[in-house]
């Protein structure tokens, strides 16, 4: 198996970061790539003012423009205002969703305030999509497109069918599609615990982070190819979900490159889930937010696959920060990757 060395480089440091297996398949591979909690999730910047979240920005889309990767991100309005900021630094954080448009991206909606849709009452969590909307879909709207997809805060989709339904009937009325996950995983974990080093200033241990990233994620792309393959017979048209944090604008353009030598092609999020597999019965509701793979394995009464977890090592960072590792909503039989 080939062996290809990886750098990314950041302020004034360049990282040797990791020798990652590389695998080239005669087979093409299709995936569809999404951002979440836009513009940016918080904990996992090195800085939250709007210069800082705009440099953030303009290097992840860089890179993922590099790529050639048609992404979608998804969008939490309520993180236009930050608490002590002057009216004036909603435009501004607002011109940091423009920038994602005018790359040639897609906007989505993630809700206004990322709540959870299993401990949130129906009605205000419908709500509170709605009020996820004005911003976004005026942008849209500037553009000659509309808001189309909607993606579940921390992949929760209920505790019980009857209003699982009925959200999915309320998105349906509004004219969205839901933006299901196939290849779901730990970066946020990942993704604070880089930040945190990048603020400390250790940026030998930053990179360390950011190399031991990108050698989960090959794992997790293999383990989920090999669940697409015992439970649908063949590799499906997956739908990869990552974040718009610090550590994919550093690392991105070389996960890109590792994903490409699986055998990946980048392709839209509508042409990902024109993938016949997306219409399969899901019955899916739990604490749970899980990838769809693992909710077709439930629905037909097959145990779930354990998903590959980081190592100890980043687990104990994480949880140094005085953040749990698994949130108490999502908590599970076996620890679990929520966003």
């Amino acid at each position: 198996m080939p062996m290809v060395p990886v750098r990314f480089t950041y302020g004034v440091i360049t990282a040797a970061l990791a020798l990652l297996p590389m695998t080239a398949l005669a087979a093409e591979r299709l995936v569809a790539v999404t951002f979440d909690d836009l513009p940016g999730p918080p904990g996992s910047l090195v800085s939250n003012d709007v210069a800082a979240l705009r440099e953030n920005t303009r290097k992840l889309l860089a890179a993922v423009r590099e790529a050639g990767v048609p992404a979608v991100g998804f969008v939490n309005e309520g993180k236009l205002f930050v608490e002590g900021e002057p009216a004036v630094a909603v435009a501004a954080r607002s011109a940091v969703l423009e920038m994602w448009l005018e790359a040639g991206f897609e906007l989505g909606n993630h809700s206004y305030s990322h709540q959870s849709l299993n401990r949130t009452p129906l009605v205000e969590f419908q709500a509170d999509v709605v009020r996820g909307e004005p911003v976004t879909r005026d942008l849209l709207e500037k553009r000659g497109q509309r808001l189309r997809y909607f993606r579940h805060p921390f992949l929760q989709v209920g505790l019980d069918l009857d209003k699982r339904r009925a959200f999915e009937e309320f998105l349906r009325g509004r004219r969205y599609t839901v933006a299901p996950v196939t290849i779901d995983n730990d970066e946020w974990i990942y993704a604070a615990v880089y930040a945190d080093a990048r603020r400390r200033g250790d940026e030998a241990f930053a990179a360390k982070v950011a190399a031991d990233y990108l050698r989960y994620m090959d794992g997790v792309f293999a383990f989920f190819e090999d669940v697409s393959r015992r439970l649908v017979g063949r590799e499906i048209a997956h739908v990869l979900l990552l974040h718009a944090n610090a550590l994919n604008a550093d690392t991105f353009a070389t996960l890109a490159k590792a994903i490409t030598a699986r055998g990946y092609r980048f392709v839209s999020l509508e042409t990902a889930l024109a993938d016949p597999v997306y219409s399969r019965p899901d019955t899916y509701v739990g604490e749970w937010g899980i990838s769809w793979l693992h909710h077709w394995e439930l629905t037909e009464g097959r145990p779930r696959s354990p998903s590959p977890d980081p190592p100890d090592w980043v687990l104990a960072a994480h949880k140094a920060l005085g953040r749990q590792t698994t949130p108490p909503s999502t908590q599970s039989p076996q620890r679990t990757n929520r966003n």
